[in-house]
């Protein structure tokens, strides 16, 4: 009796091996792309029309082995995040009102930048949903700050890069749509394109000119004297 009950436990976790690899393998690793978010911004003020100036906005981000390059573009300007994770720095080009600023930071900023995302965990649910032809499980994402926002992933397509974006680096696949805040405002991201085509390398080249140039530093001096 006790040799059959070890031979059903050893079947079990052969059973329980295939069924991990077969997930595995399932698996996408997303590891060169495009992927295009519609972006809806919405301010603190729910009177109708008013938010019409965040229309038509978009957030498209570019990867390349270790290299991710983040385009926000809004009708009121664009702000571009370039970081190679295999380095750790990064710069920030914020273009608005004609007016161009480069901010240069150190892995230590880039950390300090995001610290708020450390620990964040996410808590997977039943709910299920199709986006960009993918079909999308919503997980909880829980903060250390105690707030908590909703996010629908892809568990079939995996980012090889997962610094790409601090908030989703223990997500479990490519987060599809989700909604955070920031101040009074509000953030919804919606996939609409994956596009798994060839990168230029150029296209995470630090610029060398055209820009007002300051420190991570320098830059939260500004704001404070804001």
């Amino acid at each position: 009796m006790k040799r059959i009950m070890k031979n059903i436990s050893f079947v079990g976790l052969i059973l329980v091996a295939q069924a991990i690899s077969l997930s595995a393998r399932c698996q996408k690793v997303f590891a060169e792309g495009t992927i295009i978010y519609d972006l809806e911004i919405r301010s603190g003020n729910e009177q109708p029309g008013k938010d019409a100036k965040y229309k038509g906005a978009c957030n498209t981000i570019y990867l390349k082995g270790h290299n991710s390059r983040t385009e926000l573009v809004s009708p009121l300007g664009t702000e571009t995040t370039i970081h190679d994770s295999k380095q750790g720095n990064a710069v920030i080009m914020k273009e608005y009102s004609g007016q161009k600023l480069m901010i240069k930071l150190t892995p230590e900023n880039w950390l300090e930048k995001n610290k708020s995302y450390t620990g964040i965990s996410f808590e997977t649910t039943n709910e299920t949903k199709t986006i960009a032809g993918y079909k999308c499980k919503k997980a909880v994402a829980r903060m250390a700050n105690g707030k908590s926002f909703d996010v629908y992933y892809s568990p079939d397509l995996v980012v090889g890069n997962k610094e790409y974006n601090p908030t989703f680096t223990n997500l479990p696949g490519l987060a599809m749509e989700y909604e955070i805040e920031s101040g009074n405002m509000r953030f919804k991201f919606t996939v609409t394109k994956i596009n798994a085509d060839p990168v230029l390398l150029s296209k995470f080249d630090f610029p060398k000119s055209g820009y007002r140039v300051m420190t991570y530093d320098e830059n939260l001096q500004m704001k404070k004297g804001n």
